[in-house]
């Protein structure tokens, strides 16, 4: 088998979950290698891995001038099992003549799920509540509510409208902040779109769900946390850099907020020392809110229909290829 068509699963956790898309790879005539660190890439182990590979299927690993240009011009893809990019140098990937593809679709319904079980466990007092018991304590406190509370998602996109749907079963009012509007989705859904210090001043729950770049870098600040509700939570399963983790645990600490359900981090894997992990009002998650059975099925098929379709010289798909200049190359 020639090295050129090396697929590198690179993600960290075991791809056999879907098993037809290992098969398709090996039908097109892929070898495929997989990440046996157990652990996330780091730039080293990419500079080693890719001279000898024709795709990755990428995780959070960085792919950099660096990495991509130890790739010597034998590897060709960046198969994406997610939706984030913010790893991947999207320009220097496109210099390199490398095609950075997506698997747009595939994971939002499992992260809408996990940003509403921490809504509901927040709501609920369920963490404290199971500490309580643990502790062998008994009797309850008086906690939120999630019935008719007031939701305000930052980006309505897939994510974002997926939670939506799901707050409309508990009658929930839902203000939405997005710089693209979809009238008829909030039409159909009751969502109403307002600015940001509106969203943080009315919401009960605050849940993030934008890109991080440049304009949403920290946009959870400390002068919106003060807007809010001594009795509203944050919730963040969008990206770290989107949250100042300073000023949230400031809020938190002293009491400004009720608490948050964390699934992303500014640096990860979450420190050791973060004050995060001292906090009873706080519930952590190891970013894997898009990681439910059905996505990373969805997601790995995807990406092998990329690979395969990338290497024949076709479009995987409208949107898939954030780079689809590389492909008339």
């Amino acid at each position: 088998m020639k090295n050129s068509l090396r697929v590198l699963v690179a993600i960290p956790f075991n791809a056999d979950r879907a098993p037809e898309a290992l098969a398709k790879l090996e039908r097109a005539g892929f070898e495929i290698a997989f990440n046996e660190r157990r652990r996330a890439m780091t730039e080293a182990d990419l500079i080693e891995e890719l001279p000898r590979t024709y795709a990755t299927i990428a995780g959070s690993e960085p792919y950099n001038e660096r990495t991509l240009a130890a790739g010597d011009g034998a590897f060709r893809v960046i198969a994406r099992a997610g939706v984030g990019y913010d790893q991947v140098d999207v320009a220097a990937a496109t210099r390199h003549d490398v095609a950075v593809a997506m698997a747009f679709g595939t994971n939002h319904e499992a992260v809408a799920d996990h940003a509403f079980a921490l809504i509901a466990a927040l709501g609920s007092g369920l963490f404290p509540y199971h500490k309580k018991v643990m502790d062998g304590r008994w009797g309850g406190d008086v906690h939120s509510s999630l019935w008719q509370a007031t939701v305000g998602i930052i980006g309505l996109g897939r994510i974002g409208k997926a939670l939506a749907r799901r707050c409309t079963g508990f009658e929930m009012r839902i203000l939405a902040h997005d710089l693209v509007r979809d009238e008829a989705f909030a039409e159909r859904y009751g969502v109403e779109y307002v600015d940001l210090d509106r969203l943080f001043a009315e919401s009960d729950f605050v849940s993030v769900h934008t890109l991080h770049d440049a304009t949403t870098d920290r946009m959870v600040n400390r002068e919106r946390l003060a807007l809010m509700r001594p009795g509203a939570f944050v919730v963040n399963t969008s990206r770290g850099g989107t949250v100042d983790e300073a000023a949230l645990i400031e809020a938190l600490e002293g009491g400004r907020i009720a608490g948050a359900g964390l699934d992303v981090f500014e640096t990860e894997p979450l420190p050791g020392t973060s004050r995060l992990r001292q906090l009873d009002n706080v519930i952590l998650s190891p970013h894997c809110a898009g990681g439910n059975a059905r996505s990373v099925h969805d997601m790995l098929v995807r990406c092998a229909d990329s690979i395969i379709a990338i290497r024949e010289g076709r479009d995987p798909g409208p949107g898939l290829v954030l780079n689809p200049e590389v492909l008339a190359r």
